[in-house]
């Protein structure tokens, strides 16, 4: 499957009336989330660096003016004029690992139109899924109030390319480790696993199955005790600890049932083993509203594994993003779509210290004390710089999560800042809806050969 045949048809046949139009004249598109879902207080921007690698190998090749025409039911020769087109443009983004809010551009792309347009559906698919995986991850990280979390999403993410977004995702916010191997080792991430209740089962009983474990694994080993009663398999663990004395690192796996009961009894068990040292891991379904009720409720838990909530960002599996043009030939445009409107020009998002963010113009100053977010990362259709790594990611995330307000951090409830615009911004917006208002009036008159249709109607017994 081609990355570039990978998009809607309609960014196709657009693309190909443009070319056949000679429009080729730059377009700046602008990507951003219209509003936060509901309980978010801030999201994530994420899909940055994945979305550079598409934009820097884009090509149209042979092969997929084929596929375009099989899809039109057209002759190949009429989707000629896309045959070698590539991504030459700017892009101007908001880097990964920064905490973005409603109406704020991610990402800008100025391009030759044609070349702006085919890239869209590939675009958004990348930012809006991570974002909003990221998103829901970094919600996990509050939860926790600095306990580790395990990914364990692989299973039930929506596809292996999902489950590896969701690994890379979880570290760039700071999950401590992932189940994902392919993940670990092409990300240089923490694996981190325990075992199955199938594993449990395929042995006589609880204790030869942890023995068997042990052996195979000489370092530190995690059981899971709750295959048939967890008491009773917290002892077997204790048991086949106490035989073994491994070092610091083991640990048992909680997986179903009331955890922070559960985990209150285990600890206790464990620790009248001797076996203070062995920590407790929790999984089962976790979320971030899961995870805050057991660490405020005072649970004995040390890690967290959280897998399919949050995998798939099941409360908000969606962002409501979009791409759209607000420049094109050096004249600003916008769209002006009941709740839909959009804000004319390229833009710049500054950040100020313990105030709403302002969105204003590209080349206008920054208000005082603000630094502006998004930067240029690719020139001439190449990156400006090296790729950027998720631990860069992180560090940015961790800062920016830190400056916001407690009600913007809340698990439940939580009250997003909402940036406003730039004076420039607002007055760039007002010409520009006036003149298009002006040009509709018209082009009203033109098409009714009178300024009111109303007042042209038969009254009644005329």
């Amino acid at each position: 499957m081609s990355d570039v045949t990978t998009t809607d048809l309609y960014e196709v046949t657009m693309a190909l009336s443009y070319l056949r139009e000679g429009m080729r004249a730059p377009a700046t598109f602008s990507l951003y989330v219209r509003d936060l879902p509901p309980g978010r207080g801030f999201l994530v921007a994420a899909g940055l660096e994945p979305a550079l690698d598409y934009l820097s190998g884009y090509r149209v090749e042979r092969k997929d003016v084929e596929d375009f025409a099989a899809a039109l039911r057209r002759p190949p020769e009429d989707l000629e004029p896309l045959l070698g087109l590539a991504f030459e443009g700017e892009v101007r983004a908001v880097p990964e690992g920064h905490v973005v809010f409603g109406g704020e551009p991610l990402l800008e792309v100025t391009a030759p139109l044609p070349q702006a347009q085919l890239v869209e559906t590939s675009v958004l698919n990348r930012l809006c899924h991570q974002t909003s995986v990221a998103s829901k991850a970094a919600r996990c990280v509050l939860a926790a109030a600095g306990r580790p979390l395990v990914d364990f999403s692989l299973r039930r993410t929506h596809g292996p390319w999902a489950g590896m977004q969701a690994a890379r995702l979880g570290a760039l916010v700071g999950f401590a480790a992932t189940s994902n191997v392919a993940a670990a080792a092409a990300l240089g991430i923490p694996a981190a696993g325990t075992m199955a209740h199938s594993y449990i089962e395929a042995f006589p009983g609880e204790e030869e199955a942890f023995r068997a474990f042990a052996r195979a694994h000489p370092g530190p080993v995690a059981f899971l005790v709750d295959t048939y009663d967890t008491e009773a398999g917290v002892m077997a663990a204790a048991r086949v600890f106490r035989e073994i004395r491994r070092g610091p690192g083991c640990a048992i796996r909680l997986d179903s049932g009331d955890l922070g009961q559960l985990a209150r009894r285990a600890r206790a068990l464990l620790d009248a083993s001797g076996l203070a040292d062995v920590r407790i891991i929790a999984s089962g379904g976790l979320d971030e509203h899961a995870v805050a009720d057991l660490v405020g409720g005072g649970a004995p838990i040390d890690v967290y594994a959280v897998g399919t909530r949050v995998g798939v960002a099941a409360d908000a599996p969606y962002l409501d993003m979009a791409y759209k043009l607000v420049e094109y030939d050096g004249r600003p445009v916008m769209k002006l779509s009941s709740a839909k409107a959009t804000a004319p020009g390229r833009k710049q998002v500054f950040r100020r210290p313990g105030r709403p963010d302002v969105i204003g113009l590209w080349a206008e100053e920054p208000p005082a004390s603000a630094r502006p977010l998004l930067r240029t990362v690719m020139q001439g259709g190449r990156r400006t710089g090296p790729p950027d790594r998720w631990e860069d990611a992180r560090a940015r995330f961790t800062r920016d999560v830190e400056a916001l307000p407690a009600s913007a951090r809340r698990i439940d409830g939580p009250e997003p800042l909402r940036p406003v615009r730039s004076r420039a911004l607002e007055d760039l917006t007002s010409r520009v809806r006036g003149e298009i208002e002006r040009k509709v009036r018209r082009g009203h008159v033109t098409a009714s050969g009178s300024g009111d249709l109303a007042s042209e109607r038969p009254r009644p017994g005329s």
